[in-house]
């Protein structure tokens, strides 16, 4: 007799009728997540492209219609992209319940993919109507996301990635949310929507939702990917889960209602969730039985951009009390510094995650050998010195924006925005064009195998 979730498993496992052996019924077929990981890739060239543009103005006025369309680029296109095709992929995962509906995963993505793209051309282009229906789309998109996370979520489960991934699925209604109020707002006028209204929003999205949505998925593929075997007791993931959100939260309050007690709160509490994290990367590192590789860099490199935020936000509170546009140009780049956190983050995963996705599609269709005849590995799915190639300009990149802004260097922002453009295209390139080839070569030995079985003799 088959249990309530094998039966969930099951029906949700439908289309994937040649899933491989060794992966859970509760895991959604490869497409799922991959389309969304297409999409940041696509997301990032956009986001690159919006910053040459917007070069000028991000010297003058950091919340200049262009800026912000950059910035909403980065944000939604990019990196809520990725998370969200990491939600989807990990969250049966790691609660082993699946996703409510297969259907309704493909209509966030559709959702959000609009969105993502026209929220910022809109804003860009100054058209209301689609600025509108960008917020709209939105808001649809995190309603679905809800829906459908809600059956593996409300199962009970404990753990810090269980924990992350409620939150973070409040957050991300949350700060649409209020991102669709301030669309509103952009054609009614319905209130002020000053500078530190909009921080406030960010703070929320940042830290509240992408945040911590990738310190839950860290806190499961950490010790997969380093083969780390953590000492019992207690430990510092599950501090960084709970103090974040909140934290992000009291902070985005105290900036919303220009209450500097309730902000110094929040930015306290929130260091201790970000300190947490660095923590419990640091115990991971400690107690690797692998060999360093280049995740490694490229999640030690993340973790060096969260101090870098922190100081620049940091100087520019202090700042602007006295001198205002400086101050400002500061706490943009602390902005930089944490969304590069993120960037680096997904990019040093994408090395693992995707191989490890497209391998099992692979299998699936019978491919068990790699390039050289031996049996097919992860390593075998992309080019090791691209990948190499792609951390210099992400790591750049954020180094540029950083810098662009800060010190308020139009050539330094547009650099940044030709490196996130390069960034894109090698991560789509460098992730697809090996797997694709097996998959034509598989297609061309069946042909001819089909053709010498029918010939005759």
């Amino acid at each position: 007799m088959t249990t309530e979730t094998e039966q969930l498993s099951a029906k949700a496992a439908g289309p994937w009728t040649a899933r491989p052996p060794g992966v859970p019924a509760a895991v959604p077929p490869p497409s799922v997540p991959l389309v969304f990981l297409g999409a940041a890739s696509a997301g990032l060239v956009a986001c690159g492209a919006a910053w040459v543009w917007a070069r000028g103005d991000a010297a003058v006025d950091p919340s200049a219609d262009p800026v912000v369309a950059a910035v909403h680029f980065g944000v939604l296109a990019a990196l809520s992209m990725g998370l969200l095709g990491a939600t989807h992929q990990f969250t049966p995962v790691i609660t082993a319940r699946p996703l409510r509906s297969l259907h309704v995963a493909r209509a966030t993505f559709a959702a959000w993919l609009a969105a993502s793209w026209m929220l910022p051309l809109g804003i860009a282009t100054d058209q209301l109507a689609v600025t509108a229906a960008g917020g709209a789309l939105a808001g649809l998109a995190v309603v679905l996301l809800a829906i459908n996370l809600s059956a593996p979520l409300m199962a009970r489960g404990k753990g810090a990635p269980v924990t992350a991934l409620r939150f973070a699925v409040v957050g991300a209604v949350l700060t649409t949310f209020l991102g669709v109020a301030f669309v509103g707002d952009r054609q009614g006028n319905w209130f002020t929507l000053s500078g530190h209204v909009d921080l406030a929003m960010g703070v929320i999205g940042m830290f509240g939702w992408l945040g911590v949505t990738y310190v839950g998925v860290a806190e499961k593929l950490w010790p997969m990917f380093m083969l780390a075997h953590l000492p019992a007791g207690p430990r510092a993931g599950r501090v960084a889960v709970w103090a974040m959100p909140i934290g992000a939260t009291t902070l985005a309050g105290g900036l919303a209602w220009q209450l500097s007690i309730v902000g110094w709160v929040g930015g306290g509490l929130l260091t201790i969730g970000l300190g947490a994290h660095l923590v419990s990367l640091w115990t991971h590192v400690r107690h690797r039985r692998r060999k360093a590789d280049l995740h490694l860099v490229f999640v030690t490199t993340a973790a060096a951009w969260l101090p870098a935020g922190a100081g620049l936000a940091l100087a520019g509170a202090l700042l602007v009390p006295h001198h205002y546009r400086e101050g400002v140009a500061l706490a943009a780049a602390a902005m930089a510094a944490f969304g590069g956190w993120l960037l680096e983050a997904l990019a040093g995963h994408a090395h693992k995650v995707v191989p490890f996705i497209v391998w099992s599609a692979l299998r699936s269709r019978g491919h068990a050998t790699g390039p050289s005849g031996k049996p097919l590995m992860f390593a075998d799915l992309y080019n090791h010195a691209w990948a190499a190639a792609s951390y210099a300009t992400t790591t750049a990149s954020v180094a540029a924006l950083c810098l662009g802004l800060g010190a308020r260097l139009p050539l330094a922002t547009a650099m940044s925005g030709v490196l996130l453009v390069l960034t894109g295209i090698m991560l789509a390139t460098n992730l697809s064009v090996r797997p694709v080839r097996l998959l034509l070569a598989g297609r061309r030995d069946s042909r001819d195998s089909a053709a010498s079985t029918a010939a005759p003799a």
